[in-house]
């Protein structure tokens, strides 16, 4: 894959930009989701699908962790990113130093409160009836790793604002064949059940945290911090919380949905609608990689021809983006509209000698499946709009518009959705509210997305 220098972003044809940032975007994304994907078809066939349920519980503090560490990753790499550009070498080294003594104050906090309300948590969360054994099981043993995790993904953002996305790629890549290669060590040959799936995804995060400690303690790296750099310093850290605040919210939001979602599903069908959810949860994640790649690839264009006010190219970049991600996401759609059945057997093992109860379990997801994938994936053709628009108020620099557009469908609208229409239409109210949601936030990104480049990219370009 070329590299593409930053001239090249105002000079070279936009569909053709397009496609050298999107590819490495969407490889690094699907690689991430493949993890999750892969993992749970594992825990489906070698333990049952209440474990999928029970992993479904963990999911939201899981996010809210890896969330944490990106969050402080991305706001302190923004600064570093500058920093070094300045030839400020002392303040990247304190900003990186400021990012360690964050992660591992909020993450060793979190550790002990998280331990503390254990019982608490877990029902609050979902874990109830069936689930609550061995989502405890998964969740103390994933705590265990949580400092792990926040690091790693830390870690992550700040070799990319080295400049060595290379590195970074594989530091994506080594947590995933880790749990996938663990699961089958621990699961199905040692048969240790849920203990196994939690340690492989421990294991995994201690991999990839091995991996990123040993990037920065050698020669690769330029940041080699003393202990005065872990001190923290109050200006660095308000910047690193002000620019991270939109990441931490966005997947803060994430969460709470994961909360209601199996709250709500266990109430209207135990521990079964729990585990379709988890199911249509996982392909939300995996499915919709490669529209996620070409909002990824479309920001840095969007971005460098706004700055150089070079507004007929950031209308073409958002035009061809849309096109592109619609076309993908449609064919998404079409897939997962003729083949629900399928995919939802994925995840669920067939053999006939497994307990009664999981087997009815694999019964119920099996028969409920079909419609509420299709319901939740009506709407996919028509969110390219939705994302692409948000991330070009965030590629311009426009932080308050980019975080409400961000927020709208998952926080203005599915939110109130699903805690409303499940009191009228029961289950189906629960998988509408998602089509629901993309078409309302769609409508309204377009709204602000039109305006936007009616008032400011048709302007005549200064000179």
């Amino acid at each position: 894959m070329a590299k593409v220098s930053s001239e090249a972003l105002g000079i070279e044809p936009i569909g053709k930009l397009l496609i050298k940032q999107a590819v490495p975007a969407s490889i690094g994304i699907l690689v991430m989701s493949l993890n999750i994907l892969i993992d749970s078809i594992f825990v489906g066939n070698w333990i049952g699908s209440i474990a999928i349920a029970a992993i479904n519980v963990v999911l939201p503090v899981s996010f809210f962790i890896a969330a944490l560490g990106m969050a402080i990753g991305i706001g302190g790499s923004s600064i570093i990113s500058r920093a070094l550009g300045a030839d400020n070498k002392q303040r990247a080294l304190h900003t990186f130093g400021n990012q360690i003594t964050l992660t591992l104050l909020c993450t060793v906090s979190l550790v002990i409160l998280g331990l503390a309300f254990v019982d608490d948590i877990i029902p609050r969360f979902g874990g109830k009836g069936d689930i609550f054994d061995p989502a405890k099981i998964y969740y103390v043993i994933v705590l265990y790793g949580v400092p792990i995790l926040g690091f790693a993904m830390m870690g992550n953002t700040v070799i990319r604002a080295e400049g060595k996305p290379k590195f970074a790629m594989t530091a994506m890549i080594i947590p995933t064949v880790g749990n996938l290669v663990m699961d089958y060590i621990f699961i199905n040959v040692l048969d240790m059940g849920m203990h196994g799936a939690a340690w492989a995804t421990t294991g995994s995060y201690l991999a990839c945290f091995l991996y990123i400690f040993w990037f920065f303690t050698s020669k690769n790296s330029e940041l080699k911090i003393r202990f005065k750099h872990l001190v923290l310093q109050k200006d660095i850290v308000t910047e690193i919380g002000s620019l991270g605040g939109v990441t931490l919210a966005r997947q803060a939001v994430v969460s709470i949905t994961y909360l209601l979602m199996n709250n709500i599903l266990f109430d209207l069908g135990q521990e079964g609608l729990v585990a379709v959810y988890a199911i249509i949860g996982r392909m939300l994640m995996f499915a919709l990689f490669p529209v996620f790649g070409v909002t990824q690839g479309f920001l840095p264009i969007a971005g460098y021809n706004y700055g150089a006010k070079q507004y007929d190219r950031v209308r073409e970049s958002i035009n061809t983006a849309i096109k592109y991600a619609a076309i993908v996401a449609s064919l998404v759609f079409i897939g997962l509209m003729i083949f629900p059945a399928e995919i939802a057997s994925l995840f669920l093992s067939d053999n006939p000698d497994i307990p009664a109860k999981e087997l009815a379990v694999n019964q119920f997801v099996l028969s409920h499946a079909t419609e509420p994938m299709r319901w939740v994936f009506a709407a996919t053709p028509i969110i390219a709009l939705q994302l692409i628009g948000a991330a070009y108020f965030q590629a311009v620099g426009k932080a308050i518009p980019a975080l409400l557009l961000t927020l709208s469908r998952q926080g203005f609208f599915f939110i109130p959705l699903v805690l409303i229409l499940p009191k009228f239409y029961g289950e189906l109210g629960v998988w509408i509210s998602f089509p629901i949601a993309d078409v309302l936030a769609t409508i309204v990104t377009g709204y602000f997305l039109n305006r936007e480049v009616r008032t400011q990219l048709l302007a005549p370009k200064t000179t």
